[in-house]
């Protein structure tokens, strides 16, 4: 009885709720709605050709996800590059990663090394940029570079942190794009080969020192002028 009550979303309805969902999510990721850019649903309603209920889900989903922000009396919009979120999550990172890491040197085993090679070697060779794309990095790049930093970890053992870790990656997604846009000189590849040759050399100190000053960069690049591109 309390199931019948408490039925699900059509199953049409669900479907077109994610796919309106994903549209705006990868609008967001792609920088088709720029930093602080107001999110309209009246406006996403009419260029989906879906009605404002389903929009206002998607909206709802893509908040909660720190992709976008609910203003009170001034609807939805896009975080903007100052917003205060960034640096906490960095410190957050900061404070967190380089402690698991230490974890994951001492701890892993010849597996974890391999993995480690495998998961580098697969994001040296993937395109960071394609003009399809949109002006941010590929899907494929970012899949590719969150499993690096991910398998980096996974040595530690301990699911918790890893979790941990899981949340404020997607925490920090947004802002990680907006930075390499903000400041295209950066060298990633070699702050990711520096990054893997201390794990590997088991030189816990070194790496960690390359992971906190790589996660620095990030976050540093949202607060410096002069590292906005032109």
């Amino acid at each position: 009885m309390t199931q019948t009550a408490h039925s699900s979303t059509p199953p049409g309805k669900q479907m077109l709720s994610e796919q309106v969902y994903a549209h705006l999510r990868d609008a967001i990721m792609r920088g088709d709605h720029p930093p602080g850019a107001p999110l309209k649903p009246q406006d996403l309603a009419k260029e989906q050709g879906v009605s404002l209920a389903v929009v206002r889900e998607a909206l709802v989903r893509v908040v909660g996800e720190g992709l976008a922000d609910r203003l009170p009396n001034r609807g939805f919009a896009v975080p903007s590059f100052s917003d205060r979120r960034w640096q906490e999550i960095a410190e957050a990172r900061r404070t967190v990663e380089p402690v698991v890491l230490r974890m994951s040197i001492e701890r892993g085993d010849v597996e974890w090394e391999a993995r480690v090679r495998a998961a580098h070697h697969r994001l040296a060779r993937t395109p960071a940029y394609a003009p399809e794309e949109g002006e941010y990095y590929t899907a494929a790049w970012a899949e590719a570079h969150r499993v690096f930093h991910r398998t980096l970890l996974e040595g530690c053992g301990n699911r918790a942190l890893l979790e941990t870790f899981d949340r404020l990656w997607t925490a920090s997604e947004l802002a990680r794009r907006w930075s390499a846009h903000r400041n295209p000189g950066r060298d990633g590849a070699q702050e990711h080969r520096r990054l893997e040759e201390a794990v590997l050399a088991r030189d816990a100190d070194t790496a960690a020192a390359v992971l906190v000053r790589h996660l620095t960069l990030t976050a540093a690049a949202l607060t410096d002028d002069s590292g906005q591109a032109t």
